[in-house]
């Protein structure tokens, strides 16, 4: 039996949602393999909850004292959404203990979450990606630069993070100050992305032992202006799976997206969002640790290919790095 520490909390903006999937992911680990213990994190300190008690995690080696027992773990399982794990500064406190974890190393976790270095990347690999500027925080925005090259309508996002904080569409120049405003709230560098019009679709992908194997196409149709957190978390959109899209151009997708997880030298659970235009398909983001509620986006597509949670959930700590 292995003791297995699922990651959950962080001080970004998506604890709530870290929160939910480490439920999921206890709920579905395969209880005759794994015992599991969900470990929050939050202000650079570990705890955990046993019978309504908080307990410390030891920082020193990320051991649990339990009635007088040393519990050490076997593998860390990342439920923790945004800082400090998408982005990769967590990892390596993990690889000098020797704990293997199941998402991407730090190298390429810091890349995916940041949107610019991530598309360039991605740009020089052969993939599509939508036409972007990168702002930081202090210089002066240049509205008419930004938007010649972007053009119009334009989303305006923080470079880093996710659920879709911080995110706006914008139609006119003269709103592209108020938008970086906003997503500076979020993040000190912000991506001015052009807009893409066409179907948004998102595709999980992870490592089955033998292959990479890419999961059913969900498509999003939202109420909504796009896909923000109303959307995501609100019940302001229809998620569709599998997509309503060719067959040939679905086939195609799961082919890119496999490419672009073996690419990117991904690992674990991801989802790689796109948009087809003109049966085009366009990189807009990779989640190195996308969400794991019961209602999010990969459950669904499992449910959908007649995966079970609990297979996947083995074959990570199975492939842990």
């Amino acid at each position: 039996m292995k003791n297995i520490a699922i990651l959950t909390g962080g001080d970004s903006a998506e604890y709530e949602i870290s929160l939910l999937s480490a439920k999921t992911i206890l709920k579905h680990l395969n209880p005759e393999l794994f015992k599991g213990y969900i470990i929050h994190l939050k202000n650079d300190k570990f705890t955990t909850l046993v019978n309504k008690d908080r307990l410390d995690i030891n920082k020193a080696d990320f051991t649990l004292t339990l009635e007088k027992k040393l519990i050490s773990f076997d593998a860390v399982f990342m439920a923790l959404h945004g800082s400090p794990a998408e982005n990769g500064l967590i990892q390596p406190y993990f690889d000098n203990l020797n704990i293997p974890y199941t998402t991407c190393n730090a190298t390429v976790s810091a890349l995916a979450f940041d949107k610019y270095k991530c598309n360039t990347k991605l740009k020089e690999l052969g993939f599509k990606c939508a036409q972007s500027h990168l702002y930081k925080k202090g210089n002066i925005i240049n509205t008419e630069a930004i938007i010649n090259k972007v053009g119009l309508p334009c989303f305006v996002k923080p470079n880093e993070g996710g659920s879709s904080y911080g995110i706006s569409k914008i139609n006119q120049k003269s709103d592209l100050e108020k938008a970086v405003t906003l997503a500076l709230k979020h993040d000190n560098k912000v991506l001015i992305e052009q807009f893409i019009d066409g179907i948004e679709i998102s595709v999980g992908v992870y490592n089955n032992g033998k292959t990479i194997q890419s999961l059913p196409i969900t498509e999003i149709v939202t109420e909504n202006e796009f896909f923000d957190y109303q959307a995501k978390y609100e019940g302001k959109s229809e998620e569709i799976t599998p997509a309503r899209i060719r067959e040939e151009l679905t086939n195609e997708i799961q082919k890119t997206t496999v490419a672009i997880y073996k690419a990117m030298q991904l690992n674990g659970i991801c989802r790689i969002d796109y948009i087809i235009q003109d049966n085009k398909s366009f990189v807009i983001e990779i989640n190195t640790i996308p969400g794991l509620s019961e209602e999010s986006i990969i459950p669904k597509q499992l449910r959908s290919a007649n995966i079970k949670l609990s297979e996947v959930f083995d074959l990570c700590l199975n492939n842990v790095n």
